[in-house]
């Protein structure tokens, strides 16, 4: 029988022990212990070289490897880390590449395994979570600069003097790219303050995505508020995420967790000097950042401004001949028939379209938002918001 895997040190002893007697030939001991002469004359070798435990197996791993990566690209990667300490493998390597792209630099799992080597990323500890259950459908997302935008408060928080702070941040759906973060109270004036100095720089979007919160949404007709009521009149569509569901707007919600990692741990000492880290912060992820979702290349090499611009003056709504018009009143209602019928007050002083339906009621529009349909017994019968959603097909289920 051959060496037995668990007492092969053993094994080696006893026959060298019977050896030493001579009693045996070495034809006699290799067939006593079930080796070959090339092996018995392997570890005869190594016992008169004198080594103390001559009997335990070496390492057989090679002493050099041809595909280590060499120390001064080691050097560099890590000078890379230390340089952007949030960057993971992938940005690391893509930086790299911007920075010299005549050498050949090694896989992200290899720059992983370094930077891991280094002391310099420590694994996270990931709690197991059960799988959701499909429950409907997937909003649909943006494909060109500019298409869509995303809008939000971050979560407020206090700097170090106890100041509150409520981060704004306005990005492209896109490209990521990141064009306001803005510490301001969520008001509906201050946001659209800070809009018209993004519009007048960028342009216009063809819709802005949120949540259906103040100052962007509201419980009232089509989800309206003054905010979204004034991007209507810009030919701006409002697209809000269904409730509680902050995963419709992913990456804008993704962006918000890395702003935070850079600039609030710990919040600054003054509600200015956090401003600064904000602003730095925008400049660094749009001109610097590498981003997954782009190729590992940073927003500000997709994106380009709108060709729509910022009117000077917004133009009234137009609605064509089947519909009958209407001023809304500072109360929120308008007059038809004869009642006074409320529509909302978002719209005070806005002008609305009615058009009549076969059923005999009219419904109630906005510019191209369906507020509701005004029946027979002159009730207004709110709509919700719509959301853009994509069905996902049965093959990717």
């Amino acid at each position: 029988m051959p060496f037995k895997e668990t007492c092969a040190v053993e094994e080696r002893i006893a026959m060298f022990r019977d050896w030493d007697s001579g009693a045996f030939s070495v034809t006699e001991i290799v067939r006593r212990f079930g080796v070959s002469r090339e092996t018995f004359y392997v570890w005869k070798r190594r016992r008169e070289a004198g080594a103390e435990r001559w009997f335990e197996e070496h390492s057989r791993a090679p002493r050099h490897c041809a595909h280590a990566t060499a120390e001064d690209r080691i050097r560099e990667i890590v000078a890379m880390r230390r340089r952007f300490p949030r960057f993971g493998a992938e940005k690391i390597r893509a930086k790299l590449i911007e920075t010299r792209p005549q050498l050949d630099w090694p896989a992200p799992s290899t720059i992983g395994d370094i930077l891991k080597r280094e002391g310099l990323i420590v694994a996270r500890q990931r709690r197991r979570r059960r799988r959701p259950v499909p429950v409907g459908e997937i909003v649909a997302s943006a494909q060109a600069p500019n298409e869509e935008w995303s809008i939000d408060f971050k979560g407020w928080f206090r700097t170090q003097d106890g100041t509150r702070c409520d981060p704004l941040t306005v990005g492209d759906t896109a490209t990521r790219y990141l064009f306001e973060t803005r510490i301001m109270e969520q008001t509906s004036v201050n946001v659209r303050t800070a809009l018209e100095h993004v519009f007048d720089e960028c342009g216009l979007p063809g819709a802005i995505r949120s949540d259906n919160g103040s100052p962007f949404g509201s419980t009232g007709a089509g989800g309206l508020s003054k905010l979204s009521v004034w991007w209507l009149r810009l030919g701006i569509e409002p697209h809000y995420i269904p409730p509680a569901s902050p995963q419709d707007n992913g990456s804008h919600e993704r962006m918000h967790r890395t702003l935070q990692e850079a600039t609030t741990q710990p919040p600054a000492a003054t509600k200015k000097e956090q401003q600064a880290r904000f602003d730095d912060f925008r400049k660094h992820y749009n001109e610097e950042r590498p981003h997954e979702a782009l190729g590992q290349t940073p927003p500000a090499k997709h994106w380009r401004p709108s060709a729509r611009r910022l009117p000077r003056r917004i133009e009234e709504p137009w609605y064509d001949a089947s519909h009958e018009v209407r001023r809304v009143r500072p109360p929120g209602t308008i007059k038809w028939r004869g009642e006074q019928v409320f529509v909302g007050e978002a719209l005070a002083g806005e002008i609305v379209g009615l058009a009549e339906q076969d059923c005999g009621g009219h419904i109630v529009r906005f510019c191209t938002r369906d507020l509701g349909l005004i029946d027979r017994e002159l009730r207004f019968l709110r709509f919700a918001p719509p959301r853009a959603r994509l069905r996902v097909a049965k093959e990717t289920q």
